[in-house]
């Protein structure tokens, strides 16, 4: 299994159609404490998947550092980046910690397991 970590940085952006070519799935992952960064986090994963190469592909939303204080939940992450408009894929959101390593077990191991 090969995985790409691109960063989200408006730099960056521009490649990720070109590494998204023939993946099985996407992980996108979100500073779920970063309430100003998230509409343009929705709109650039809505971009994404409007992609012809990528129909159908499942996605992975990951709402990080949900230790610090005033961080989303899964719920208001689904709210908050419109996942429930997303009806062409499989789509699953978690709320994680990196730094505290809290619902990141599985991820490591195997994240193709949440589709």
């Amino acid at each position: 299994m090969g995985i790409w970590d691109i960063g989200g940085q408006p730099r960056f952006r521009s490649m990720w159609e070109r590494y998204c070519r023939g993946v099985n799935a996407i992980i996108y992952m979100v500073d779920a404490a970063d309430r100003d960064k998230l509409e343009a986090s929705r709109n650039e994963l809505h971009t994404l998947l409007d992609k012809s190469q990528l129909t159908g592909i499942p996605v992975l939303v990951l709402g990080n550092k949900r230790d610090l204080p005033g961080a989303l939940t899964e719920v208001e992450l689904i709210e908050a980046l419109n996942l429930n408009t997303i009806t062409d894929r499989e789509i699953c959101c978690y709320s994680i910690s990196c730094k505290e390593q809290e619902n990141i077990g599985m991820l490591v191991v195997n994240p193709l397991f949440y589709f």
